[in-house]
């Protein structure tokens, strides 16, 4: 019994649709409603382990449980890669502000240490992957541990995406829009390369899985912040709500769908 989607436009279409809403979800947690990087990252990984242990249960392929621990995984992403990257200074603050919550601040270790430090990460647990003999191909993930590595890459892939965007967005100086548009540029590009023999489909996939990520993050930020930061100051909450709507419509029209391709001819 098959346990994840099958690869689809509309799996992309879902993927960045739950990443942006990662992103103003995890901001509206951390800074709207001022609770910090280090109690929302608590918040947020347990509210992953928790979906985590729904999918693992269930006995096959559900889209609701599927894009929950998806969405999980991109709301603790956010914060874990703001706690790594950010500190306390008023740069990061949002207006009115004079600290980012209860606890520790953030470690303050900057996008590209930040980044660094996430890369290693996902490249050993791929190392271990690839040791362990288990498949690569989404659609033949059935056992455990195989999906066990599988979540694991894209908790650490999401947090990952989250400091590239961020970096695109804060530190590049091309700004929310500009991020958003270079990103979309080179998932384009990989498009283009899936009709190359020689490149991996595989290999592709997980490089388009990652930079959904940052084009998320950076449509997140373009959608709730400040007109003075280049956004378009939608608010997290309202932002939020609405790709939440738009996530669950995608959601129950899946699992529509999979009911139809689960009934005999």
């Amino acid at each position: 019994m098959k346990k994840l989607p099958e690869v689809t436009l509309a799996f992309w279409i879902m993927k960045i649709a739950a990443t942006t809403l990662g992103e103003t979800a995890g901001d509206l947690f951390a800074q709207t409603l001022k609770l910090g990087y280090f109690v929302t990252t608590i918040a947020l990984f347990l509210m992953f382990v928790v979906t985590l242990v729904v999918q693992l249960r269930s006995r096959r392929y559900n889209p609701f449980f599927y894009w929950t621990v998806i969405l999980s995984t991109s709301m603790a992403g956010t914060t874990m890669s703001d706690f790594m990257n950010r500190d306390a200074s008023a740069k990061y603050l949002s207006a009115g502000a004079t600290s980012l919550g209860w606890g520790p601040q953030g470690l303050g270790l900057g996008y590209p240490e930040g980044a660094a430090i996430l890369v290693s990460i996902l490249l050993a647990i791929f190392l271990a992957w690839k040791l362990s003999g288990m498949t690569f191909q989404i659609r033949d993930i059935v056992t455990f541990r195989a999906e066990a590595l599988f979540w694991s890459a894209i908790l650490v892939s999401n947090t990952l995406g989250t400091s590239m965007g961020d970096f695109l967005s804060d530190s590049s100086g091309l700004g929310y829009l500009g991020g958003a548009l270079l990103v979309s540029g080179v998932l384009a590009v990989l498009v283009a390369l899936m009709k190359v023999p020689v490149v991996p489909n595989v290999l592709l996939f997980w490089i388009a899985f990652v930079l959904t990520r940052p084009l998320g993050a950076t449509a997140g930020d373009l959608l709730t912040k400040p007109h003075a930061k280049g956004g378009l100051d939608l608010g997290t909450a309202g932002s939020s709500a609405v790709l939440l709507a738009a996530l669950f419509g995608l959601m129950a029209y899946a699992q529509v769908q999979e009911r139809r391709t689960a009934l005999p001819a």
